[in-house]
Parts: C-alpha cells; sequence; structure tokens
C-alpha cells in the first residue's frame, strides 16, 4: 500500500479484497489511485530511502542508502549495485 504520510513514495501493495461484492467498485478505484500514485514517484525519479540491502540485488539495481541502518560503504547516499563484482559502487 502507497504510505498516506509520504505521497512521494514509490511502495505499493494491494489492499485486502472487501467481502461486500457492492465495495469493489470503489476498492479498484482506490488501488489504480495508489498505483498511479507510485508510478508518479518512479516517472520522476524519486527514491525511498532504503534501511536493508536487497536480499537479491541484481546488475544495474540503484539504490538510496540511509547509511545508518544499511551503509553499503559511503554512508548515506544513491548506489548501484555492479554484479561482476558484487559490490554495491556509491554515486554521491
Amino acid at each position: 500500500m502507497v504510505r498516506a504520510s509520504n505521497s512521494n513514495t514509490v511502495a505499493y501493495a494491494p489492499s485486502k479484497l472487501p467481502d461486500d461484492a457492492a465495495e469493489m467498485q470503489r476498492f479498484f478505484s482506490s488501488e489504480l489511485q495508489k498505483i498511479a500514485t507510485a508510478i508518479a514517484g518512479l516517472s520522476v525519479g524519486h527514491l525511498d530511502k532504503t534501511t536493508v540491502a536487497p536480499a537479491k540485488p541484481r546488475d544495474g539495481d540503484i539504490r538510496y542508502a540511509d547509511g545508518s541502518l544499511w551503509n553499503p560503504g559511503s554512508g548515506v547516499g544513491l548506489y548501484y549495485y555492479k554484479g561482476a563484482s558484487s559490490t554495491w559502487v556509491f554515486l554521491g
């Protein structure tokens, strides 16, 4: 689900389907809005701070490390994953 407290987030997880079929139209409308908000954040290049290393990083992944809970090497900042050497490269 998109966190309401930060409209710049790119995270999305679907909500639980309603039990009442009459609520489906409202449910789908709300879900589509949350998806649109997440995509809009991505389209302008927004990255949420990451507090844990990805479990299975792939070559070319980009993350914004918080530098505290997850510090890939040079503190807070942007990193990309260089798969050939299995390292996170600090971008700034």
